[in-house]
């Protein structure tokens, strides 16, 4: 599976890692809009299509980014723009944060998914099907 932006790039691609993604439809973790285009989809099947931001990864939402203290992460740790910082989540998960702004003691970071907002395009080769 290849994710692309609207400019042709590459933002994602189990191709290029050799791990083939498992999604699994009806338990709510893929958008409605997203179950549609391979609900019907057999083992061989190459489909390429396009998603809306809001049908794919959601908008962005401004309440998912936040601005805190530099004293909040360790003193050692890069806060330069682009960074993945983590967060403990509920139940022991991780939230996976992105530095977005680093300005003296203020570090802006997005919990957003980094695709929210985003236009993509998803190119599929349906590897394998598994009925449970």
């Amino acid at each position: 599976m290849n994710i692309l932006l609207e400019d042709g790039s590459t933002a994602d691609s189990t191709k290029a890692s050799g791990k083939p993604a498992r999604l699994n439809i009806g338990d709510q973790s893929l958008s409605p809009a997203l179950e549609a285009q391979i609900i019907n989809l057999a083992e061989g099947d190459k489909h390429t299509f396009t998603l809306e931001a809001k049908d794919a990864f959601g908008e962005s939402n401004p309440d998912a980014i936040h601005h805190l203290d530099r004293s909040r992460f360790p003193a050692d740790m890069n806060l330069e723009p682009g960074v993945i910082v983590s967060f403990a989540g509920p139940g022991g998960s991780e939230i996976p944060g992105i530095v977005r702004e680093s300005a003296g003691e203020s570090i802006t970071v997005d919990l957003n998914h980094p695709l929210a907002g985003h236009k993509v395009t998803f190119e599929l080769d349906v590897i394998q099907v598994i009925t449970e």
